[in-house]
């Protein structure tokens, strides 16, 4: 329909009142005292901070919150408390229902107006969380439920892409981190069948997406489970193929697992991209940048005459878009030191390069929103100018303020993850954690093992750098 002036004033009034509302500022910048307390390690302040958060549950960023409170409440133990959280974050995400007044209004100001939709990885690292707050409250199968609906729904997040699939559809560490859970409960057939399919999606997709190799220990679990139940084909393959023999001799002692988290996850900022109007043509505008190879079409054939002119009239726009700030660990590893023996932590998940990969998958989706979201905008600009050039003025400062990306995300995440696997004898047992760039040892735990049990445990270093 036609816009007239009164209606424009309306959108006018609107799309001030969400730059009143939202400002110039980046997410980031605007939680910078919850990630002061959660990156200092201070979680009950970030915990009472949450808590005086008034629009937390019921705000546009509800998500956020729910996901915020429930990595808290993990890191302070409260591991029942963290999953009441996480559930909720989980429902949300399944029940996300798109409203047509925020979307309205983001074409008009920005998409930060929106209720936010978490990142894939985001929505499927909440079922990591769970799994590990299953798993210390002792309750295995829950756990391995958690497991499972990472890759589910993995699966049923690209199966909505018609195009621009995401190449991170496979979640390697979660079919690892399972048969690390069938290990425990002793079930060694479904162990080997998750190593396997571990080892599988190392190598046919985290090398080539991440440049991440299967861990050493999997090769280990995957050669030892093929030897317990009797696969002596697989074993004999695997031992062939990685050089590697199985040998008998601590089926009686107890297991750590050892889980350590590393540093913090990006964030987001934004860029912008300028688009040349290439001209109209059979109800279509197209806008297109050569130097990144850009070229997005817009249907307006069913607009009324003025309004197609005003998008015809468009020379060029310039659109803002989130990219990710990479937060680099103050420290690359780390080793295990027990009983005068070394284990090192295995890179087995980066969360850093699967966040900076997921935005890559999905930028040919984000540029064209962009593009009609800021195309939108101009057009109501071309119309107002029509009708009152003060008006048309006005409108166009107002674009110029608001045009702002979505810079929301999840910020407590780890950079990474690490893990050991070490076998010790029943009893109590110090274990020293070396940083590998600092002389000394720096954390020292105690963990009482029992016979033919498996302990887990997790720890996360939250040094990491500042965002510039």
């Amino acid at each position: 329909m036609l816009f007239n002036s009164n209606k424009l004033i309306q959108l006018v009034l609107i799309a001030f009142i969400s730059m009143l509302l939202y400002g110039c500022a980046t997410y980031y910048q605007k939680n910078l005292a919850l990630q002061s307390h959660i990156t200092s390690g201070n979680f009950s302040s970030a915990d009472k901070l949450l808590d005086k958060d008034k629009k937390g549950e019921e705000g546009i960023n509800r998500v956020l919150f729910y996901m915020n409170k429930g990595l808290v409440k993990f890191m302070m133990g409260e591991h029942e408390l963290s999953n009441s959280y996480f559930n909720k974050a989980d429902l949300y995400n399944e029940d996300y229902r798109k409203s047509m007044g925020s979307e309205a209004l983001a074409l008009i100001s920005n998409p930060m107006v929106k209720p936010y939709k978490p990142e894939d990885f985001e929505a499927v690292l909440v079922h990591y969380y769970k799994s590990l707050n299953y798993l210390f409250l002792n309750k295995y199968e829950e756990a391995l439920v958690e497991c499972r609906r990472i890759n589910i729904q993995l699966q049923m997040l690209n199966d909505k892409y018609k195009k621009s699939q995401n190449k991170y559809a496979n979640d390697a560490f979660a079919h690892n981190l399972m048969g690390m859970i069938y290990d425990a409960s002793g079930d060694r057939n479904n162990a080997f069948i998750a190593y396997r399919n571990a080892y599988e999606a190392y190598e046919n997709d985290y090398k080539t997406l991440f440049g991440l190799d299967s861990p050493e220990q999997l090769k280990k679990d995957l050669l030892r489970t093929a030897y317990q139940t009797g696969f002596m084909d697989d074993y004999d393959f695997y031992s062939r193929k990685f050089n590697l023999k199985y040998e008998p001799g601590h089926e009686n002692n107890g297991t750590l697992v050892f889980l350590w988290m590393n540093g913090f996850g990006p964030v987001k900022a934004e860029w912008s991209i300028n688009f040349t109007n290439t001209g109209y043509n059979d109800g279509w505008v197209t806008f297109a940048n050569e130097e990144h190879g850009f070229s997005f079409p817009i249907y307006i054939g069913n607009k009324k005459r003025d309004e197609q002119n005003a998008f015809k009239n468009l020379s060029f726009l310039r659109v803002a878009f989130p990219k990710y700030v990479e937060r680099k660990p103050a420290y690359k590893g780390a080793s295990l030191y027990v009983n005068g023996s070394n284990y090192p932590l295995e890179l087995s998940e980066n969360i850093n390069a699967i966040a900076f990969q997921s935005l890559e998958d999905r930028m040919a989706r984000e540029l064209a929103y962009g593009i009609a979201r800021l195309a939108t905008k101009k057009a109501l600009e071309e119309l107002a100018n029509n009708k009152d050039q003060n008006l048309g003025t006005v409108v166009s400062i107002i674009n110029a303020i608001t045009e702002k990306a979505d810079t929301r995300n999840w910020q407590s995440l780890p950079y990474a993850i690490h893990y050991a696997r070490i076998p010790l004898p029943e009893g109590n047992h110090e274990v020293s954690l070396q940083l590998n760039n600092v002389k000394g040892t720096q954390q020292k735990f105690s963990f009482d093992i029992k016979k033919n049990k498996t302990t887990f445990f997790s720890y996360h270093q939250l040094e990491s750098s500042h965002v510039q």
